[in-house]
Parts: C-alpha cells; sequence; structure tokens
C-alpha cells in the first residue's frame, strides 16, 4: 500500500511541476488586442472547438469573433481556420470561413486547415504546410499555455490572444483534461512525432482560395 501511496504522490508532484512549467514558461506569450503593437505576424490562427447543425460551438465562435477583431485591428492580413475535417459529415473549417466570410472577412485571406485534428497537429501544421514563422494563436486562456507551450518546442514565433468572452458549460471539467492534455502534449513536443496528415506546401502568403474545398 505504501509504495502505491508513494507513486501516486510522485505521480501528482510530475503533473504539478509539468503544468507549472508549461503555464510560467508561455504566459508572457499571451498579450492584449490593445498591446498588440507589431504588425507582422504572418496570420491569426484559430483553432477549432466544435460545431453543432453547422453553426461554431460558443467557444468557437468566442475565438472567432477575437480573430475578426484582430483582423479589423490590421494585426495579421490573414486568418488561418484549423480543425477537423476528417470526415465528410462533420467539418468544422467551412464552418469557420462561412462565419468569418459573413462578418466581413475576403475569403481570399482565409486560409483553410482541414486536418487539424488536434492543437499539437493544427500547430505543427501550422509552420510545416503553411510556412507561417510569426502568428497570433487565437483560443481560449486555459488552452492558450499548451498551445504556446507546442509552438515554442518547435520554434514558431507565436503569441496567443485570449478569446475568453463568456463562462462556458463543463469548464470545470476542460480544465481538469487540460491537465492532463499538457502532461500528453509536453511529451509530444519531446518526441516531435509529426501529425496525423501531412500534405503539400501552402504558404501562408498566397490566396486562401486555394484551401477552400468548394471552390
Amino acid at each position: 500500500m505504501r509504495k502505491i501511496l508513494k507513486l501516486i504522490l510522485i505521480f501528482t508532484i510530475l503533473l504539478a511541476i509539468i503544468n507549472f512549467y508549461i503555464i510560467s514558461t508561455t504566459k508572457r506569450r499571451i498579450i492584449e488586442i490593445s498591446n498588440i503593437e507589431d504588425k507582422d505576424y504572418d496570420c491569426i490562427v484559430v483553432l477549432g472547438a466544435g460545431i453543432k447543425n453547422n453553426k461554431p460551438s460558443p467557444m468557437l465562435e468566442d475565438r472567432l469573433l477575437t480573430a475578426i477583431e484582430l483582423y479589423n485591428n490590421k494585426a495579421a492580413p490573414k486568418i488561418l481556420v484549423s480543425g477537423d475535417h476528417e470526415y465528410k459529415d462533420y467539418d468544422e473549417v467551412n464552418v469557420m470561413k462561412n462565419y468569418l466570410k459573413e462578418n466581413g472577412i475576403p475569403s481570399e485571406d482565409i486560409f483553410m486547415d482541414h486536418a487539424g485534428l488536434s492543437s499539437y497537429d493544427s500547430i505543427y501544421r501550422t509552420k510545416k504546410i503553411f510556412k507561417a514563422d510569426k502568428v497570433i494563436i487565437v483560443t481560449q486562456k486555459y488552452h492558450l499555455y499548451r498551445s504556446l507551450y507546442i509552438a515554442k518546442s518547435i520554434d514558431l514565433n507565436a503569441y496567443g490572444v485570449s478569446a475568453t468572452k463568456r463562462e462556458y458549460m463543463n469548464q470545470t471539467k476542460r480544465d481538469i483534461r487540460e491537465i492532463a492534455a499538457r502532461i500528453k502534449d509536453f511529451l509530444k513536443c519531446l518526441i516531435k512525432p509529426e501529425p496525423t496528415y501531412l500534405g503539400e506546401v501552402i504558404p501562408i502568403k498566397g490566396n486562401g482560395d486555394r484551401t477552400d474545398d468548394n471552390k
């Protein structure tokens, strides 16, 4: 019994140390829209967060609204929406693009990453497929630490803007899951595996319509 308790204690300490490390090494990269002075970002990266009835979830809608605000403030000339479109009957990226277009973002300035199946995949592909060097990542604050840590591990110069605009249902569960997710991606960042899908290089400085599967 003592050995089991010791193992549980050691595991708990490791969880705490790794989570503290990820948060402490990335928190200074979280910035406010009003404090953005440099306008040399390649793009704004919006990470997927679920859809229902072909509409963005409240969490995803807030990410998109934040990206629109950044774009309108000329923080970056392009927006990269990265989400799950592995199967035809679930299409985060087209929902995201349609929402942006309905709110005045030109189609050619929206790039679609159809293979953003996880935070790690989305950020890895931002650098390797879309050839971005300096980006703003938009997601809720609890998720920014891990996202920025992944970016740092693959030498992607990234800053984060929080899209937390309201209280979300089941947020406590997400916070708990995020603790484990940080451990998972901490280990992934040590190994640096390729994402589930790669594909041809599509430079972010081109025309986003090239990534639109409906054109």
